[in-house]
């Protein structure tokens, strides 16, 4: 809502949740249509929790490949497709300063209000390059100069070890899966998390928050 250059379609609200809103907000863009909480549930999955608001709206532009910064850093999603770790990727992704998520339009989340809740905000900040290929992607982005690191839990050298570059798409894969291996082929490193405990794994969007804090300065 407070993102000007969003485009807004329809704002479903409670009583109470238009009263916060306008709280919050002062004047709204959009005037809310005042319905009950059961006319939003209808609307979201069960498992949504829109405290009283339901907006519809258009997603923010993003920029094409060949249209990046020179010292631009990106996160590209190799098929993870659970809306709770893009939006907590996306949210840490926000707080590190990337350029922009790389995703594909299969085998990834829309974003839907599950993953909006998860990225608390971030989807504002951080704009989606969807991509028909994720490797075709990789490979023009590698002939831009950007350099590729795949974050892969087998690997010999460890994030501790590389030094952070500009431009850089780090890459990451579905819990379980991992990296695909063509999707491996297309990077120029493949690092892991040096861990010293008995785990040896994480939720993708804390080994995210890992690589952009070694990686991102």
């Amino acid at each position: 809502m407070g993102n000007a250059e969003r485009i807004l379609h329809r704002l479903l609200a409670t009583e109470n949740g238009a009263a916060r809103l306008v709280e919050e907000l002062g004047t709204l863009r959009i005037e809310p249509e005042l319905v009950r909480p059961s006319d939003i549930n209808r609307l979201l999955g069960a498992d949504a929790v829109h405290q009283g608001l339901y907006l519809e709206a258009e997603p923010l532009a993003s920029p094409g490949l060949d249209a990046l910064p020179a010292d631009a850093l990106l996160l590209a999603l190799d098929q993870i497709t659970d809306p709770h770790n893009v939006g907590a990727i996306v949210r840490t992704a926000a707080a590190f300063g990337v350029t922009g998520i790389v995703t594909t339009a299969r085998h990834a989340p829309g974003a839907t209000g599950v993953l909006a809740k998860s990225a608390s905000g971030g989807l504002e900040h951080v704009p989606f390059l969807v991509v028909r290929n994720l490797a075709e992607a990789l490979i023009a982005l590698g002939a831009q100069g950007f350099t590729r690191i795949g974050l892969d839990s087998d690997a010999e050298t460890g994030l501790d070890t590389l030094t952070p570059t500009r431009p850089a798409v780090i890459v990451l894969g579905a819990e379980g899966k991992g990296l695909r291996e063509r999707t491996r082929a297309c990077c120029d490193v493949l690092a892991k998390i040096p861990f010293t405990g008995e785990i040896r794994s994480l939720n993708v969007s804390n080994a995210a928050a890992i690589a952009l804090y070694a990686l991102g300065r």
